[in-house]
């Protein structure tokens, strides 16, 4: 008996991937994806059929905004029940935090969303764009007993796929420009397509999908560095209609213990700001209490971001906001891993 064909929905948001450089003038245009098979023949081999779906006006991902995230989510929300599979080709400067963000905005996800790009236009001679594009929607097809084997937002670049929602880009030249530093890679593609089990997401298959489609804006990222005023921080936290703040620490979760920092963070805490800690490491984790120096922010509750990258603790941020949560209640589900986003 045949295995059912897979259906498996593109879409197409803008980047790179989507470009194809006209021979004559060398100008990059915009890839025709209705054409799809014509110009990437070896998709032909893959057991599955390809829809596409894109953009009106497809974007540079520096332009990516929540509103496009909406978008997103409702193409996969609208053709849910029809496909198996969702892969979403998106620029990759802003793509871990679009994975990220629609980790927590597709609730209890049982399909694949898998998001890929490429550094080089997909007509270029050396392009890493087919290799991404066709092992993506490969990975998309998996399926173990009639069910799809990837069921969450993932990121495939250069032979890896990681949880989305872990990934930071790192790299703006070589074809490897994604690391996923707290979490291993769900999948690496060589000869064969090896799945590691035992990292892979398991929902709850018998909760249907819930899109949740508002996000609060409100936040802001401040990176800490030897220097830093109190003016300035001022300044930043008295910014009007302002909910939350990520700040980005040293080491594990490390700060001045100056007296005038400590009391200004303490002081917004009381009005109701949630201000969030996270490393400026690439990996590890924040361990408050682990050094005199970030004692002292625990106690006057600031949330611990543990192991979380700052694309992934920024729209979490932005979806828990928008949930308008009792301060205690939001304190511990931030500091719990909703989709996988934390260890």
């Amino acid at each position: 008996m045949k295995d059912k064909e897979t259906n498996i929905l593109l879409i197409y948001t803008g980047g790179t991937i989507g470009m194809i450089k006209d021979p004559n003038s060398g100008v990059l245009k915009a890839f025709n994806f209705d054409r799809l098979q014509k110009h990437i023949p070896e998709l032909k081999l893959l057991s599955c059929s390809i829809s596409t779906v894109s953009f009106e006006e497809p974007i540079d991902s520096s332009n990516m905004n929540p509103e496009y995230w909406i978008q997103i989510a409702e193409h996969i929300e609208k053709n849910y029940d029809a496909f198996d599979g969702f892969v979403v080709l998106h620029g990759s400067d802003t793509m871990s935090y679009s994975a990220s963000a629609l980790s927590f905005m597709l609730e209890n996800l049982g399909k694949p969303v898998i998001f890929t790009g490429s550094q080089l236009p997909i007509g270029d001679l050396r392009t890493d764009a087919k290799e991404n594009l066709i092992t993506s929607i490969q990975i998309a097809t998996l399926m173990h007993r009639g069910r799809p084997l990837i069921k969450e937002v993932g990121l495939y670049f250069e032979y890896k796929l990681y949880r989305g929602n872990r990934t930071t880009k790192i790299n703006a030249e070589h074809f490897e420009a994604f690391a996923s530093m707290n979490y291993p890679a769900l999948v690496e593609s060589g000869v064969h397509i090896n799945i590691e089990h035992d990292h892979l997401l398991k929902p709850n298959l018998r909760k249907k999908l819930v899109v949740h489609k508002e996000l609060n804006t409100n936040i802001i990222l401040v990176k800490l560095f030897p220097g830093i005023t109190d003016t300035a921080l001022q300044s930043m936290f008295s910014t009007p209609n302002l909910e939350g703040v990520i700040l980005e620490t040293y080491g594990a979760g490390n700060t001045t213990n100056r007296k005038w920092f400590i009391e200004l963070l303490k002081e917004y805490i009381k009005k109701g700001l949630y201000i969030v800690n996270v490393t400026q490491c690439s990996g590890g984790s924040v361990i408050m209490g682990q050094y005199e120096t970030s004692t002292q922010l625990k106690k006057i509750g600031v949330i611990s971001g543990k192991d979380i990258t700052t694309e992934a603790a920024l729209t979490k941020l932005m979806y828990l906001l928008s949930k308008k949560l009792s301060a205690e209640k939001f304190k511990t589900v931030f500091e719990t891993s909703i989709c996988g986003e934390m260890s």
